[in-house]
C-alpha cells in the first residue's frame, strides 16, 4: 500500500526528507551486510543451484524511485532530472536504478492520493497499459517507455517500472484479446481479491487459458522497452500470480529483477519466494517512528534463517 511511506529507493530531491535520507545512507552498509550475508554451509553439505534469476541482482538493488516525491504524478522531464542526478553524484558508489513509479498509464492523477473517480487510463488494443502521452511525450507512436529507459541506460543506470498485478478494469470492460491466445480478456478475471487500495485491475485466475499468456504479453512489451527492474504491488502472498509473472520474466528474453509488494509475505513461503523473486517486502510502510525502526529488528529476526 501507497500512502506517504519511505522506501527503500531514497529521496534524491525531497529536502524535507534530507536527514532521513542520512540517516538511511549511514546505516546502509551494516543493513546491506545483514541482506546479502549467507550462512556458512558446514563443510560437505550438498550445493544446490540457484535460479539464474538470482545472478541478476546479487546484492540489494540501490536507487531511486518516483513515489516518494512525486506520488502517482511524475512526468518525464522529472525523471530524466533525477537520473541525471544519481549517474554524477551516486553511481560510483552503487546506486543504479531509476524506477517509475504507480500509475504511469493515467493522465489525469493527482498529488497526494489516487484520481480514482475520472482516471483517463491508457491502453493498447491488447488490453496492456502504456505510458500517459501527455507526462512522457517520448512514447509516442507506440515506443511506450523504451525512449526513456534508452536515456538512463545512456547514464549508465538502469531503468525500473511499478505495475499492479492481474488485468485492467478497462480491458475487461472493452473484453481486449489476449496477445498470444485465443482468450479474452473477460476469460481470465475475477472481482475476488480485487486490491482494496486501488481498483485499476481485476484478479486474474492463474488456471485460466489465457492468464499465463496475459503476462507473458506484458512482459514482453517490457523487455522490449528495454525495462530492468519491475515492482508488482498487491502481490505479496498471491503465490499463484507470483508463479505466472516468474514464467512470463524467464521467457521474456531479457533479465528483468522482481520485486514484489507490498508486505504479507510469511516466512512459511521462504522457499517459493526465493525461487520465484530476487527481492520481496517483509513489512507494511515504514514511516520515520521509532516504533517502526524497532520492528524491524523483530522482523529480520524472523527472516534471518532465510537470508543469502
Amino acid at each position: 500500500m501507497k500512502k506517504n511511506s519511505l522506501s527503500l529507493f531514497s529521496l534524491l530531491k525531497c529536502k524535507k526528507y534530507t536527514y532521513i535520507r542520512l540517516l538511511f545512507l549511514s546505516v546502509l552498509p551494516a543493513l546491506l551486510l545483514l541482506l546479502t550475508q549467507s550462512k556458512i554451509p558446514d563443510a560437505g553439505s550438498p550445493q544446490t543451484d540457484e535460479p539464474e534469476f538470482h545472478k541478476w541482482a546479487p546484492v540489494p538493488p540501490m536507487g531511486w524511485n518516483s513515489w516518494d516525491c512525486f506520488g502517482p504524478t511524475v512526468v518525464e522531464q522529472e525523471v530524466k532530472a533525477n537520473a541525471d542526478y544519481m549517474a554524477k553524484y551516486l553511481r560510483k558508489a552503487g546506486w543504479q536504478y531509476i524506477v517509475v513509479d504507480i500509475r504511469w498509464y493515467v493522465e489525469n492523477d493527482k498529488a497526494g492520493g489516487y484520481n480514482q473517480n475520472d482516471p483517463r487510463y491508457v491502453m493498447d488494443e491488447y488490453g496492456r497499459l502504456i505510458p500517459a502521452l501527455n507526462r512522457f511525450p517520448s512514447a509516442a507512436d507506440g515506443k511506450g517507455f523504451k525512449p526513456l529507459a534508452d536515456y538512463v541506460h545512456s547514464k549508465g543506470l538502469k531503468f525500473g517500472i511499478h505495475i499492479m498485478r492481474g488485468i485492467p478494469v478497462i480491458a475487461v470492460q472493452k473484453n481486449s484479446p489476449i496477445l498470444g491466445s485465443n482468450a479474452r480478456a473477460q476469460d481470465i478475471y475475477t472481482t475476488e481479491r480485487q486490491c482494496r487500495w486501488l481498483r485499476d485491475m481485476y484478479t486474474i485466475v492463474s488456471d485460466r487459458e489465457g492468464a499465463q499468456e496475459y503476462y507473458n504479453s506484458i512482459f514482453q512489451l517490457y523487455a522490449s522497452w528495454g525495462v530492468d527492474f519491475v515492482k508488482v504491488d498487491d502481490l505479496s502472498g498471491r503465490l499463484d500470480e507470483i508463479a505466472l509473472v516468474r514464467k512470463a520474466i524467464d521467457n521474456c528474453g531479457r533479465p528483468i529483477v522482481l520485486s514484489l509488494s507490498p508486505s504479507g509475505n510469511r516466512t512459511e513461503n521462504a522457499e517459493f519466494l526465493k525461487n520465484n523473486a530476487n527481492m520481496w517486502r517483509t513489512t507494511g510502510d515504514f514511516w520515520d517512528r521509532w516504533v517502526d525502526l524497532k520492528n524491524e529488528f523483530e522482523v529480520c529476526n524472523r527472516w534471518t534463517a532465510f537470508r543469502g
